[in-house]
């Protein structure tokens, strides 16, 4: 029914309850030390986090046969990248409220957790008959300390939802980057199709800058960041005009988690006191 990072994922029914689950199958023979090292930290995450809109890890199963490790999940029906994308049907604003609820209410208890999940994206946010989300494939997520930054590769997340720290390089982050993400969800939501399709990451950050204008230099001194990517001419923020079908609280919410900043993202908390 999918595959993740490292993995295929298959619908299958528990013999002994008659349940149906999604499992997540990981071939040992073929696994790059890299992938065993990435689903053993997995694992563990999944085993720390216990909340109604993240997957809950419901077993392992192991086959020598095929030296394969299963994970076991319980069987979600669908996910949004679908729902988002079916052509006869646009969510309602009442609809994008519950979802968008439920990813930061699952954002917050990962980052409370020192947690980042570093893929949101539609297709990892499942989805269930009643419209329960539950945030999924943990495959790339990993720990962090706001206390204690250490260096964190920038090669994450989906190309469309990720963040413009993260395409000009930085090591150093925080939940900002799963808040940038889901932002681009919050939007995606509304327009019934991604809202920055780049192909490459320089034109990824060009349609970045044109949408949130272009970043101030303080922008570049406080992140440290190379200037090799800032655009020859500067953009002004354009997502007043972009957004402007787009109901009120919605686009205050956007304002604050497309800041190109990520200081002035908030936290998952913070956005859900939001209308």
């Amino acid at each position: 029914i999918g595959s993740g990072t490292y993995s295929n994922v298959y619908k299958a029914r528990d013999r002994k309850t008659k349940k149906i689950v999604a499992l997540k199958k990981v071939r040992f023979d073929t696994s790059e030390p890299e992938s065993v090292k990435f689903m053993a930290r997995e694992i563990m995450m999944l085993r720390k986090l216990d909340h109604p809109n993240i997957v809950k890890l419901e077993g392992l199963a192991t086959s020598r046969m095929q030296y394969s490790l299963y994970l076991v999940f319980d069987y979600m029906q669908t996910d949004l990248a679908r729902i988002i994308s079916r052509p006869d049907e646009r969510l309602t604003e009442p609809q994008v409220k519950f979802y968008m609820k439920q990813l930061l209410s699952g954002l917050q208890h990962c980052h409370e957790r020192g947690i980042l999940h570093r893929d949101i994206k539609g297709s990892n946010l499942l989805i269930d008959k009643d419209g329960n989300l539950k945030i999924a494939d943990f495959g790339l997520a990993n720990y962090y300390n706001p206390k204690k930054p250490v260096p964190l590769t920038n090669r994450v997340v989906t190309l469309w939802y990720r963040s413009p720290e993260l395409l000009l390089g930085t090591t150093i982050y925080g939940p900002g980057i799963d808040l940038w993400s889901a932002g681009c969800l919050l939007a995606e939501m509304f327009a019934g199709r991604p809202i920055m399709p780049g192909r490459t990451e320089v034109e990824q950050l060009h349609k970045i800058f044109k949408l949130c204008g272009t970043p101030s230099s303080d922008y570049w001194k406080k992140l440290k960041l190379s200037t090799t990517f800032r655009p020859p001419h500067s953009y002004k923020p354009n997502l007043h005009e972009a957004f402007r079908d787009y109901p009120r609280p919605a686009l205050g919410l956007l304002m604050v988690l497309l800041a190109l900043d990520p200081a002035y993202r908030g936290s998952a908390s913070s956005a859900l006191q939001h209308e």
